[in-house]
């Protein structure tokens, strides 16, 4: 057999063609019975990473996870410990894109140490006219140009104050002119003296009609939230009435009775600068009389709207009458020109000025940064547990004693016992400070935030009370110790640094701990990675028709 098979290599090959063609015509029936492919030497072989694969085999798994570069030529906007979250100042998200956020994972323990910092974009704070920020073709505008009587741009002078702030330029001719007005512009930017000018001015074109020695009838009333501003804005009042012979006096809560009636013993002042509680007591003792007031000023109105003082604002506005039209400011029977103030857009004023006023006839001012970040200043956000807060705050401490240039520091406490513990706290570690909180006696915080004016403390600690209006221009550095409750307070409070006249290169740091506080943290950076205004904050008046209409049909 087998001789056979090496013996015949004909055979052999007839059975081996035999094979070779059945394998010929089975492989040419199966390719009929399938698609033909084209040969592998005809194209090129393309293997694809098996991550990408799983990448489009579940989409909803990655969504979010493509990093796209933010990073442009030019200056960063956000800086952060990750290098790749980083963004420019020159890029700009899309409408529906979401950016990716360098706190989206702060929320966990182990994210504690990291932190990002949304730098200052512009030199110059932007509510300051003429700022090589704003156009460089505008003409830089003074007070002359406002029709402010020349006695009034004298004393501005002394004091060096030349040039009028954006707000200024706004809001003087307005009030000018006889309007009631809602004016919300950022904090710093010189609402004080865009108010008191044109009632100081408008005032003193009418000595000789209203006033007068042993006059029960006041001419001005300005109600702010705090007796630390009362005494600030009466100087700034003092400043330019005392040159033109009228005279500012003060009402503040925490003194007896005894303490407001000697205010009005003598003769009634020009200008009167109170806060709610006391200007209450004193009209419901028939100290003063509202009949023949000229200007009612509502400061820091976000406050006062609050339904803490609500109840005390409206029983003053029903002690005066306020004007509806300009026209009704003039005369021998005129009423009062009604002037709201705030950094923030108060919320409520609809309901609370609706039974007062005509809300359509008020005109409304906004600045153009109402409601944004601040672009002149610099913040930092630190994830940090709540034990590590105190040796984080003195390490920043002592870096800004070395620091030249001095400055003081205002550190934020959200409850006055963490004003008291921290201060203890800071006192061990040889810390020289002041503290300022609500609960003190009035004895107490008399003078405190004066000597932090003048500079024999640099480093207050505070509540809140401190973050409203208050003339904090020596501010280098704010820090919050405890997060803000909301937008509203971090914008007040970050608006303690970067005033017009103040420190330039102001800092704001903030030390967030708990899950409740990365929330808004990942909302105030989504807003600066945007470039848009903080989420949930009051834009415009709202008329409370619908609610008005309710009643009266309940009622029937």
């Amino acid at each position: 057999m087998w001789s056979l098979k090496v013996g015949c290599p004909a055979l052999i090959s007839q059975k081996v063609s035999r094979a070779v063609a059945g394998h010929i015509y089975f492989s040419v029936y199966a390719a009929r019975l399938r698609p033909t492919t084209p040969s592998t030497e005809d194209i090129p072989i393309i293997r694809v990473p098996r991550y990408v694969q799983k990448r489009v085999e579940n989409p909803k798994q990655t969504r979010g996870k493509n990093n796209v570069n933010t990073i442009k030529a030019g200056k960063l906007l956000i800086q952060s410990r990750n290098a790749s979250l980083n963004q420019s100042v020159g890029y700009t998200h899309g409408k529906f894109d979401e950016p990716t956020l360098c706190s989206k994972g702060w929320k966990h323990k182990q994210s504690c140490g990291d932190y990002f910092t949304i730098n200052n974009i512009k030199s110059v704070a932007p509510y300051v006219y003429g700022s090589p920020e704003e156009d460089a073709e505008k003409p830089v505008k003074t007070f002359h140009k406002l029709h402010i009587s020349k006695g009034l741009v004298e004393t501005l002078e002394h004091l060096n104050i030349t040039h009028p702030t954006t707000v200024q330029l706004q809001t003087i001719p307005k009030v000018m002119r006889g309007h009631n007005i809602l004016c919300a512009a950022e904090t710093g930017s010189g609402k004080t003296l865009s108010y008191l000018l044109p009632i100081v001015h408008k005032l003193q074109l009418t000595e000789d009609v209203f006033g007068g020695a042993g006059s029960a009838k006041i001419r001005a009333v300005i109600l702010v939230p705090s007796r630390e501003l009362t005494e600030q804005v009466a100087a700034v009042s003092r400043s330019l009435c005392d040159p033109l012979g009228m005279v500012t006096r003060t009402v503040g809560g925490g003194r007896g009775v005894g303490h407001i009636k000697s205010v009005f013993k003598r003769s009634v002042p020009d200008i009167l600068v109170a806060t709610p509680g006391a200007l209450v007591k004193a009209l419901r003792r028939r100290c003063l009389d509202l009949s023949e007031l000229n200007f009612l000023v509502v400061d820091e109105a976000d406050t006062m709207f609050d339904p803490s003082f609500a109840d005390l604002l409206e029983d003053i506005l029903h002690h005066t009458e306020i004007a509806r039209h300009p026209r009704d400011t003039q005369g021998p029977a005129h009423k009062a020109q009604l002037l709201v103030v705030g950094a923030t857009f108060p919320g409520g004023v609809g309901e609370v000025l609706s039974n007062v006023t005509d809300l359509g006839s008020m005109v409304v001012i906004k600045s153009k940064m109402l409601h944004f970040l601040m672009p002149h200043v610099k913040q930092t956000f630190l994830k940090v547990k709540g034990a590590d807060k105190i040796l984080e705050l003195n390490h920043y401490l002592k870096l800004l004693q070395q620091e030249k240039g001095g400055g003081g520091v205002l550190v934020f406490c959200n409850k006055s016992s963490t004003v008291n513990w921290l201060g203890f706290s800071l006192e061990e570690m040889g810390v020289h400070h002041a503290r300022l909180q609500g609960e003190m006696p009035a004895a107490l915080r008399t003078g405190i935030f004066h000597k932090f004016q003048k500079g024999t403390v640099n480093v207050l600690l505070c509540t809140d009370i401190a973050s409203r209006g208050l003339d904090t221009s020596r501010v280098r550095l704010v820090v919050n110790y405890d997060f803000p409750e909301s937008h509203t307070d971090y914008i007040h409070r970050a608006g303690r640094v970067g005033r017009a006249g103040g420190f330039e290169g102001g800092k704001v740091l903030s030390f967030v701990t708990h899950p409740w506080e990365v929330e808004l943290v990942q909302k105030i950076e989504t807003a600066a990675r945007r470039k848009t205004s903080l989420p949930g904050m009051e834009s415009q008046i709202r008329e409370p028709k619908p609610e008005l209409v309710m009643t009266e049909q309940s009622e029937v």
